[in-house]
């Protein structure tokens, strides 16, 4: 993966892109930190395909939460008490 420096590649967005879609992801670096990746579109696409929901999307997302998660039914065990109380 080929490293640009961002003025480099914003004055040569052209052959940036260029470079992503015949090399693969190109990296890019401001003030000498890595800090994006550009990426060609099928690899982008592959990588949503394979991703799974946050914690977060889950809880807020319309799908009902039991669709995803089977509950396992209760056992008919009786519980231990403490103190006498059941």
């Amino acid at each position: 993966m080929q490293t640009w420096p961002i003025q480099d590649a914003k004055a040569r967005f052209s052959e940036f892109l260029d470079a992503c879609m015949s090399n693969g992801p190109q990296m890019v670096s401001k003030r000498g930190v890595d800090a994006a990746v550009l990426v060609p579109l099928p690899v982008w696409q592959r990588m949503l395909a394979t991703s799974k929901m946050s914690l977060k999307e889950l809880l807020l997302s319309e799908k009902g939460r039991t669709d995803t998660f089977s509950v396992p039914v209760r056992g008919k065990a009786k519980r231990r008490s403490i103190d006498g109380i059941s």
